[in-house]
């Protein structure tokens, strides 16, 4: 079958925006919306993604950044990787310099630390859910 892809018939991981993140990503230039979209596209369908991508492990483990640049600036998607078919894009930010201003970072911590507060609560809850029946 050289080169003819099957159709998969997973469903793909949703996004869960935190914070104010969907909100800034729909502020950067089309052209890189449309990039960093599209590589949100291919990791939701379990795919590697068309932009730059490296850990966040200053972040926490788990995270991953999604890069794009223009003439101008640098532009930033830090998302957790997939958990339970979720993808949870923590902070989208731009930058001027080399180096990721230490407010993006601490805002990318504390999105990431009331994610995994809210999924240990829900599995908390699911337990105790499991355990009344």
């Amino acid at each position: 079958m050289g080169g003819v892809r099957k159709p998969t018939t997973h469903k793909p991981a949703e996004i869960h925006w935190e914070g104010d993140s969907r909100e800034v990503l729909t502020g950067f230039p089309a052209p890189i919306r449309a990039d960093l979209g599209f590589s949100l596209w291919q990791l939701q369908q379990g795919e590697m993604p068309a932009s730059a991508a490296r850990r966040m492990e200053s972040v926490g483990s788990g995270v991953w950044e999604l890069k794009e640049q223009d003439d101008r600036k640098w532009y930033r998607v830090i998302y957790l990787a997939t958990i339970d078919h979720v993808i949870y894009v923590l902070h989208c930010f731009e930058k001027q310099s080399r180096k990721t201003d230490r407010r993006d970072l601490e805002t990318a911590k504390e999105r990431l630390a009331r994610v995994r507060q809210r999924l240990q609560q829900q599995m908390k809850g699911s337990k105790d859910v499991r355990k009344n029946e």
